[in-house]
């Protein structure tokens, strides 16, 4: 049976110089043990394992035999003293409180004072482990290699409009406080009094479809804490996520045609930033995965391109357009471009393309219906790209399927958000089918 504090010198630990460190090993419990150094280095073949001391053959210039052994005695006793303490002191893991709290230069005169230090340590990195952005954190460390940078981000938002919501009603956000009340004054904190970061002007308020992001992604933080049991289980049933169907454009082939063929002599710096738009009109590419393609993804016409989000594979057939913007334009590498600077810029030439036509959009807030209204140009980003390629083939009759393989959707649910046509396009889509099918008999 092991003793609760035993000295150990062991010859594996042998240094260069021949000497070993001496140990003072605390088994706290049937299964773990700590390590203590002592600081005493002998030759191993000077230590008495059954004794638990040094021989007094042990050579002058490794010290004195009967000193060394009254170090370790003393030493010994210092952590039984720890151990005591870390026993009054109700200390649950009392293995790394004496870990942390013993030295060899400490003395008895100085122990509580340490073990005060120590045992304060302990309980804020205890509180610490409790609290909600703490965790959070730890949460975000454990996704860095399953998710995208986008995702990470989104993580890194909802804890903001978190620490945001505590800030605003002046009390403290623990797990504790996920209860019915929480979630109803959360959303109409986001609804209505959120202040946007990082804008010009100062505008309040997240759209539904925000709003229910960032209470998706709450619920799926407070889940993964509850099955790794580190915190206790907490009902989530009433955190519905709200959402509604967005507005969005989608740029049909003669407006991408109009893009293409833009002059763009008098601002050269802009040949680039459309030539990649109609790119990314032409493989239904995301922003992260068209400004990241390299020459050799290119193989036999056919663009072999790994998707960040979803980190699979999806292979595109490239129009004759589509492989000459790549090899003419981009033959040694795609610049490198941020989202924000290429949305800015992609307006500017939509708005050189003539795409001037006023289109009116609305969104819920609380139980208001916000409309707004801006000429389409302005409503261009990167994303319209991916959902004008998903909208021309599905209206161009490419089955869903197969348009899904090169998206790289893999639900239908997913994959119908994309599509964006308006009722008088699905009519006339109607009636063209209906003209082929019976000739409108």
């Amino acid at each position: 049976m092991l003793l609760p504090i035993r000295a150990i010198c062991k010859e594996k630990w042998t240094r260069r110089d021949g000497t070993a460190p001496i140990f003072l090993q605390y088994c706290y419990s049937r299964e773990k043990r700590t390590l203590l150094n002592t600081s005493i280095f002998i030759p191993p073949a000077y230590w008495q394992s059954k004794q638990q001391k040094i021989t007094a053959e042990l050579p002058n210039q490794f010290g004195d035999a009967v000193k060394l052994n009254d170090e370790l005695l003393r030493l010994k006793r210092l952590v039984e003293d720890l151990v005591a303490e870390a026993t009054r002191k109700q200390i649950t893991d009392k293995g790394a409180f004496v870990k942390k709290a013993f030295t060899p230069t400490l003395n008895l005169q100085s122990l509580d004072e340490r073990v005060t230090t120590v045992a304060k340590q302990e309980l804020a990195k205890k509180e610490a482990k409790h609290d909600i952005y703490y965790q959070f954190d730890e949460y975000i460390k454990t996704k860095e290699r399953k998710v995208s940078k986008a995702t990470l981000t989104v993580y890194s938002n909802v804890k903001g409009h978190l620490q945001a919501f505590e800030k605003y009603r002046q009390e403290k956000i623990s797990f504790a406080s996920f209860d019915f009340n929480f979630y109803h004054d959360f959303i109409d904190y986001l609804t209505f009094e959120h202040v946007h970061m990082r804008r010009q002007e100062v505008l309040t308020g997240l759209k539904l479809n925000t709003i229910g992001k960032t209470i998706k992604h709450l619920r799926g933080f407070l889940k993964d804490r509850v099955k790794r049991k580190i915190i206790a289980p907490i009902d989530l049933t009433d955190f519905k996520i709200p959402e509604e169907e967005s507005d969005a454009i989608y740029l049909t082939h003669q407006e991408i045609i109009a893009i293409y063929q833009t002059d763009l002599s008098a601002h050269p710096h802009l040949v680039e930033y459309r030539d990649l738009f109609v790119l990314a009109c032409l493989t239904g590419l995301r922003f992260s995965d068209f400004s990241t393609l390299k020459p050799e993804d290119l193989q036999r016409d056919m663009l072999y391109k790994k998707q960040e989000k979803s980190d699979h594979w999806v292979i595109i057939p490239l129009r004759e357009e589509a492989k000459h913007i790549f090899t003419r334009q981009f033959k040694e590498k795609i610049p490198a471009l941020t989202n924000p600077e290429f949305n800015r810029h992609i307006k500017t030439i939509g708005k050189l393309a003539g795409l001037n036509r006023s289109i009116k959009f609305s969104y819920k807030k609380g139980n208001k219906n916000i409309e707004v209204v801006k000429p389409k140009y302005d409503w261009i980003t990167s994303h319209t790209a991916r959902r004008s390629f998903c909208t021309n083939e599905f209206l161009a009759g490419t089955p869903v399927e197969l348009i899904m393989k090169i998206s790289g959707h893999k639900r239908t649910k997913d994959f119908y958000k994309y599509i964006r046509i308006s009722p008088e396009e699905a009519a006339n889509k109607i009636k063209e089918l209906w003209i082929k099918r019976d000739g409108m008999r």
